[in-house]
């Protein structure tokens, strides 16, 4: 698995998708328990949330860093087509609607702010995996992709700003970046608190 398969809250949970860690060409060897004992292990946490998939155009069988992403212990964003004739508009509210039954180890439910996905970005007849959601959180700033979408990227920054109160959000254009099917965050990779 690679960095962008999961992300985590700081304080013992996980989340990843169903589309990529058990996905055929991964882990056929391992069932979901086993694969959760490995993280849990691996990681130090003692809890995962699974959403099902990833966005359209990703390459990865759907990384969880395209869609939802931690702001904090108890607080995700996670990314909303609001185009209900996109292919992405489907398997994104299926990702909230289970964000929204989510409870933390703490047995408080997990908060969920919305975040826009950008007008679709096309290069030579290809989706690109587009998505604010592949921010990179440095000691001091959120580095954000931006897709010269007017409207969705100043939306995305100004949500994104008001999850990360002592950090400066700054959108970078991103439109080079994506056409090798990653952003900002596909570009570093976490590790756990020991």
């Amino acid at each position: 698995m690679e960095g962008g398969s999961v992300d985590f809250n700081g304080n013992g949970t996980l989340l990843t998708t169903t589309a990529c860690l058990l996905n055929k060409n991964r882990n056929p060897h391992l069932s979901k328990k086993e694969i959760e004992k490995y993280l849990m292990n691996f990681y130090g946490v003692q809890q995962i949330l699974w959403l099902v998939d990833g966005i359209v155009g990703d390459d990865t069988d759907g990384h969880v860093d395209d869609i939802t992403r931690f702001v904090n212990e108890d607080t995700v964003v996670t990314a909303i087509e609001k185009n209900k004739k996109d292919e992405n508009y489907l398997l994104l509210q299926q990702n909230l609607k289970e964000l929204r039954k989510m409870k933390l180890l703490d047995g408080k439910q997990l908060n969920v702010v919305e975040l826009p996905m950008p007008d679709p970005v096309i290069y030579k007849d290809q989706r690109l995996p587009a998505s604010y959601a592949n921010f990179y959180i440095s000691n001091h700033s959120v580095i954000v992709p931006t897709f010269r979408d007017e409207k969705n990227d100043i939306l995305a920054l100004e949500i994104l700003q008001d999850c990360f109160h002592n950090r400066s959000v700054v959108g970078i254009d991103s439109w080079d970046l994506i056409w090798g099917l990653g952003s900002f965050h596909c570009l570093s990779q976490q590790e756990p608190a020991i």
